[in-house]
């Protein structure tokens, strides 16, 4: 298992169980041994969503988790595989199959790798025009998915408080509207904060949800 992947994983956890009042340590345990597992992909999907049916006080996490998922599997399980299989049939036929799973969180974090592959700071202009290539007339989808964030960047400059507000008063999308604040606080602080992590609690409508996220996203990124 990719070891940026179980600390995001772990600390994401306790994160959501600690806002809730709950235990997380079986959970963790399961969904550790799940990812780290030698096994075909779709059969660990297939435990993965065993382990979320048992510990159902967990379930707004599944589809971010199986986000994490898949980055474990492009970090982690594809190296055991054969040369281009990332282009095989077999896993364009897996791509179709979880072609409804997951969410936007998957793009943040391939984002956060190519950063530190490039030794580049994240950023959300450089995330939207570099990464995502939304001013790029064959990239429309993108931008239609990520036209909340383009049309609120300065959001990203401001503060949690402003962030969680603007939330409520916005028509989100169905892409972004759970993942919003986690991304604006993310690139407002890109580094695992006590500090947000309280002012998420404090003004959040979906605080252990947003926490939760928003500590994934900042502890991969630190443990990247």
């Amino acid at each position: 298992m990719n070891s940026s992947v179980e600390q995001a994983l772990i600390a994401s956890l306790d994160q959501f169980a600690a806002a809730n009042q709950i235990e997380s340590l079986a959970i963790e345990e399961r969904l550790v041994d799940v990812f780290s597992k030698d096994m075909n992909f779709l059969e660990k999907v297939a435990e993965f969503d065993e382990v979320f049916d048992e510990h159902p006080k967990f379930d707004e996490l599944r589809e971010v988790f199986f986000d994490l998922l898949m980055i474990n599997f492009f970090t982690s399980d594809v190296n055991k595989l054969e040369e281009d299989y990332l282009e095989s049939r077999e896993w364009e036929q897996i791509e179709e199959d979880t072609i409804d799973r997951g969410t936007e969180l998957l793009n943040l974090l391939l984002y956060i790798n190519e950063c530190h592959d490039e030794e580049i700071k994240p950023g959300l202009e450089d995330f939207l025009k570099e990464f995502l290539l939304v001013e790029e007339d064959e990239f429309q989808d993108e931008f239609h998915i990520y036209e909340d964030l383009i049309s609120n960047q300065q959001l990203a400059e401001s503060s949690v408080e402003d962030i969680c507000s603007n939330a409520d008063l916005l028509e989100l999308s169905e892409e972004m509207e759970e993942l919003f604040v986690p991304f604006m606080t993310f690139f407002l602080q890109p580094n695992t904060s006590e500090a947000v992590q309280q002012d998420l609690i404090n003004f959040s409508n979906n605080k252990s949800f947003d926490v939760s996220v928003y500590t994934l996203i900042t502890t991969f990124n630190k443990n990247r």
